[in-house]
Order: C-alpha cells, then structure tokens, then sequence
C-alpha cells in the first residue's frame, strides 16, 4: 500500500426513522457493502487507483442506530471522530436525514464545508410533516446552522415553491435536471463534500429507491461531474437507497460503483491528476 494515498473508512448508518412515504433504506448497508466485495467485479477505479492494492479503505461497519434522538449523536461524532483520525469517511445510508449530522460532524473539524448534492429533490423543507429531521429537511439544517457555505444542487426536477423560496434563502446553486450540462455544473472548492441520493438517477438505473421520479440522471452523468472535482473530498455519502424496491440487486451495484468512485476522489491529489 502507497502510504502517501489518503484512506477511506466506510462506515453504514443504519436508519430510515426520519422517511416519508415509505421506510426501508435502513436495511441499505449491508447489502451496499455486499455488492462492494461482490466478485462480480474488482476493485479498480475508473481513474486506476485500486482499492486494497493503491488505495486503503477501512470498513468499520455499521453505527448501533436505535431510532431514538441520541442517533443525531452518534452520526456527528462518528464524523467527527473519522476527521481526526484523518480518514475520510464515506457513508453508507440510510435516508437521507443522515447528512445532516454527517456534514455537522465534519465541520466541527474542517470549518465549514462546501458540499456537492445530486438528488432528485432539494431536501430542502423548514418542516415536512412535523418533522424538521425529516429526509426532506437536511440541507436547510445544515445551511442554518452554518455547516456549510456554498451547495451546489444536480438534477432537480420537483422544485415547488416553498423549496424554491428556500433555495433562494439560503443561496443554492441549483442545476434543476431540465438544464442539466455535465460539463457546466459548478464544482465547489475545499473543503468538498459529496452527498448522492439514489433517486437523482433515472428509476430505469436506481430502480430501488422509495420515490421514484422519472427523467433523471444517468449513471455515466453523476460519474462525469465526479470526474471534473479538482481536489480531494472530506468526505462522502450514497443514501436512499430501499432495498425493498430494488430489481435483481442493480441498484446495489450502482451505489457500490458510486463508493468506489467516491474513494478514489478522496485520494485525488494525492496519488491521481
């Protein structure tokens, strides 16, 4: 293993209590972890950097989620502690309430981030159903409570007022998907943050999401905004996905593409131009 190249701990988040419509996501991880290590394929990254032989990660498993408040908790210093260590983490969801603590962990060691999201919706709800930790609400969390800085949102295409008043409040960058360009999308500097809800892909590629919303992303799309990010990212997460939904596993295997493209980006600079 080249020492100069940064590592990457997986860690899962086995939690889906913050949902709308319908639950499953918490059973993600194991199964998102399942297709990583499948021998349906190997471990090379499409810049080159192979995991296990150029590239360490650490998989740590999932976190003991229990459904009760002490679970925004455990999330934040699982971040945080990972930062210390000077691992980056990526992680495993989950729904997407998850990044809420995630990005807050995180900043309490790098200052505020700046985060590229690819969903199909803005998640960016002051309060949906009574529940201001709701899947629907993390970003307009994390932009009030100044974890973040800049947010840069990919293929959007169920912006409804209050959402588009948010947008507006809080300064995001929105690449609504009916204006998508791979090649003009806004790619925030460090310190970088990638979140990516299934659901921003097409359900023809993601078919194993709890909201399917057709005319989204490709899987090829998300790769070739990925690949235009200059620095390395601090960290990471593949969210929404419910397995109870899925087809043959394919959406399993799209999100373990997604963390294997992730963890070589957080070794970009290092070891990769």
């Amino acid at each position: 293993m080249n020492d100069t190249v940064a590592k990457v701990r997986l860690i899962g988040l086995p939690t889906d209590s913050h949902s709308s419509f319908l639950r499953g996501a918490a059973a993600a991880p194991p199964l998102i972890r399942a297709a990583f290590h499948s021998e349906h394929g190997n471990m090379a990254t499409e810049c080159g950097l192979e995991i296990g032989h150029s590239l360490f990660v650490d998989d740590a498993g999932d976190l003991p989620l229990d459904e009760t408040p002490g679970d925004v908790k455990r999330i934040h210093d699982a971040a945080a502690a990972t930062a210390r260590d000077g691992l980056v983490p990526i992680f495993l969801g989950g729904d997407h309430m998850v990044t809420n603590p995630v990005v807050s962990g995180l900043a309490s060691v790098h200052g505020p981030l700046n985060i590229l999201h690819f969903d199909a919706h803005p998640d960016l709800y002051d309060d949906f159903d009574g529940d201001p930790l709701s899947h629907a609400s993390p970003f307009a969390r994390i932009m009030e409570q100044g974890s973040a800085q800049r947010l840069v949102q990919v293929g959007i295409r169920t912006l409804n007022q209050h959402c588009r008043a948010q947008a507006q409040r809080f300064g995001v960058e929105m690449v609504e998907m009916r204006h998508f360009d791979a090649a003009t999308v806004p790619i925030p500097d460090a310190p970088l943050y990638v979140s990516i809800d299934l659901d921003a892909l097409d359900p023809a590629f993601a078919p194993g999401v709890s909201h399917h919303e057709p005319g989204g992303l490709s899987v090829r799309d998300v790769l070739t905004v990925l690949q235009r990010v200059e620095t390395p990212i601090v960290g990471a997460d593949v969210v929404e996905y419910n397995p109870s939904r899925d087809i043959h596993g394919v959406t399993a295997v799209v999100a373990a593409k997604l963390v294997k493209e992730l963890a070589a980006l957080a070794a970009k600079g290092d070891a990769w131009g």
